[in-house]
């Protein structure tokens, strides 16, 4: 069977928005990440280069997803307020990938 990189990273992207969701940075571990992808741990440096890296690309890409799915309106914060507790409400791994980031980042 011939190798998908696009589905491999996706997979990885995947497992690891899991397991930082629920272990944060410090807590997840590569090997649990490689194994719900299906693939090896050096799969994790060939694409992201490290943990750290790894963990860059699954928030970014969240972020990039919230504000895609998350109309920010300044004439209606309220409005915005519901809408951004109604999208973790839903997800809630979402919300604890930015407590994790705000835990473990140094934000200023």
């Amino acid at each position: 069977m011939p190798r998908d990189a696009d589905r491999t990273r996706t997979r990885l992207l995947t497992a690891a928005r899991a397991e930082f969701a629920e272990h944060g940075i410090a807590g997840a571990r590569v090997d649990r990440i490689a194994a719900a992808a299906k693939t090896n741990k050096q799969m994790i440096y060939a694409y992201f280069g490290n943990k750290d890296a790894l963990f860059d690309t699954v928030f970014d890409r969240h972020i990039g997803e919230w504000l895609a799915e998350v109309d920010f309106d300044a004439t209606d914060l309220p409005g915005y307020a519901g809408r951004l507790f109604d999208y973790f409400e839903a997800d809630p791994a979402a919300l604890r990938l930015v407590t994790w980031y705000r835990l473990e980042r140094r934000t200023g």
